[in-house]
């Protein structure tokens, strides 16, 4: 019963938890002269997964321990850090769509080159996941919906998570007014403890819907 227990735990998003570890952070970085408890990554890691939280730097002084839905405590949830040059918010993303996008990568290596189809932007493809040996189509589960998300990939090679009807969502019921040419995901974030992990930027076209933003 015990590691059933603990694994449930593990995988709720507690807001209690996130509350506490931005409280910690806060004060963190007051008495460090500005300076963030994050791990270096390197300078092209995207903007959401660039920022994670080093637990190890807050513990003790400022936290007992890492949160227990934490990768660092055997939990399913990455925690890292937003608007790090303003006001720092403490957000997780789900750690299993790195793992469904590891997974993708390690068949594509393994066959030798993208598995290109469809193109849907400017250097961006659906995946043909029967040349890579899938029998059904791997999805990402949205945390602001539920509903599956596909995968799409770069010329690049470079697999992302397509939150396009998150977004439509979020514009249908958001009330801001955004821009043609600047990056829209943050509307998913503002209401939400999560962050849309593994992908690429989006815009909006002239019926102001999303579209992926390309250079």
């Amino acid at each position: 019963m015990y590691p059933q227990d603990k694994l449930a735990k593990n995988q709720v998003p507690y807001e209690s938890q996130i509350e506490e570890v931005q409280k910690a952070v806060n004060k963190f970085q007051k008495d460090n002269d500005g300076i963030l408890p994050i791990k270096t990554k390197d300078q092209s890691t995207p903007i959401y997964e660039k920022y994670p939280i080093d637990f190890k730097k807050m513990i003790p002084n400022y936290l007992s321990d890492a949160p227990g839905n934490s990768y660092e405590n055997g939990g399913i949830f990455q925690y890292v850090l937003i608007d790090v040059e303003n006001k720092p918010k403490v957000k997780i993303f789900d750690l299993r769509i790195a793992e469904k996008v590891r997974e993708i990568h390690m068949r594509i290596d393994a066959q030798g080159y993208p598995p290109f189809k469809d193109q849907v932007s400017k250097n961006v493809y659906t995946i043909n996941y029967k040349k890579i040996g899938y029998k059904e189509e791997p999805y990402a589960i949205s945390p602001y919906t539920n509903n599956n998300l596909p995968f799409v990939i770069t010329t690049k090679g470079e697999i992302y998570v397509d939150y396009s009807s998150d977004l439509y969502q979020a514009l249908k019921n958001n009330k801001e007014h955004v821009k043609q040419g600047e990056d829209i995901r943050s509307i998913l974030t503002k209401n939400s403890q999560f962050v849309p992990a593994y992908s690429l930027p989006y815009t909006v076209d002239e019926k102001n819907e999303p579209i992926f933003l390309t250079k």
